[in-house]
């Protein structure tokens, strides 16, 4: 990792530097409310954003970009295709009508947003996106659902994935996955930093995380993501506050020490908020389809 303009990087396994921490724009209505996040975002220093065709929002993230009136190649553009755009003859296009949402000539990073569907006939064509300069890495989003889905396309792919989305937090911390993603330098961005809704703040509201919160003069979530950076994790809180926005970037002008890190590390209990069953995903998410 290396500090830049208030940013740490992390080096994917293909050698492209990504900026560790980033805006997640998950349930953030499209129209004025994504736009203003993403430009308040770019104007505090953020230089990542996460979005979705799932979302419904990418034109708004690429309009603010456009607006922000910062070069294209200092902003990390995230976006996951859905599982009806997965399979070969499906997913070049399907990236193609994503750059014409988001108004990009390219992606930083195209993830796979479920593993359902035909996602290894998919692959093939992501990395053929990446030869073609479509996208700069490609990943896989919730792939965490068992060893067998992960092993069919991470111990299949030509091109190992180079970054892999899961929920990760303080209360989670999905160690196996931390190894199974090691085996193949697989880095790891976390969505539900913070616990997501569902928490009801439960994390924020930690004992331990408060006292070490006070002794740096921060904010709970601000220790939250600062034990994110340190652990090496991309980290995506997302808001559309812009006090929370502010906030949350404010996390590179003190560090953890090496006491406070494992009084984190002690708090896993692999209790995820996200619990769904794979067979109910399979249902859910295919029954529903994104419109461009």
């Amino acid at each position: 990792m290396a500090a830049q303009n208030n940013q740490t990087y992390l080096t994917l396994n293909n050698g492209v530097k990504m900026p560790q921490f980033g805006l997640g724009v998950y349930s953030i209505p499209a129209g004025d409310e994504t736009y203003n996040s993403v430009l308040t975002a770019l104007k505090c220093g953020y230089r990542h954003i996460d979005t979705a065709h799932a979302y419904q929002n990418e034109a708004s993230v690429g309009k603010a970009i456009k607006d922000s009136g910062i070069s294209r190649d200092s902003i990390w553009v995230t976006s996951k295709l859905w599982p009806n755009e997965y399979g070969e003859g499906k997913t070049l296009k399907a990236i193609d009508r994503m750059l014409g949402r988001l108004g990009l000539e390219y992606v930083d990073l195209v993830y796979f947003h479920q593993p359902i569907g035909d996602y290894v006939g998919g692959w093939k064509e992501m990395e053929k996106a990446l030869e073609m300069g479509k996208v700069r890495a490609i990943g896989i989003s919730n792939f965490d659902v068992n060893d067998s889905i992960w092993n069919s396309l991470v111990e299949t792919a030509r091109v190992k994935p180079h970054i892999v989305q899961i929920e990760c937090h303080p209360y989670a911390q999905r160690r196996h996955w931390q190894e199974m993603a090691g085996k193949h330098d697989i880095k790891i961005e976390c969505w539900f930093p913070l616990g997501g809704r569902d928490s009801k703040g439960e994390i924020l509201c930690d004992k331990t995380i408060g006292e070490i919160a006070r002794a740096h003069g921060k904010t709970a979530a601000q220790v939250i993501i600062r034990w994110h950076i340190q652990e090496g994790f991309s980290v995506i809180p997302g808001s559309s506050n812009p006090a929370h926005i502010r906030e949350n970037i404010e996390v590179f002008d003190f560090a953890l020490t090496d006491e406070e890190m494992q009084q984190m590390r002690s708090l896993d209990k692999e209790a995820r908020y996200f619990n769904m069953s794979y067979e109910d995903q399979k249902k859910w998410f295919g029954q529903w389809n994104p419109t461009d």
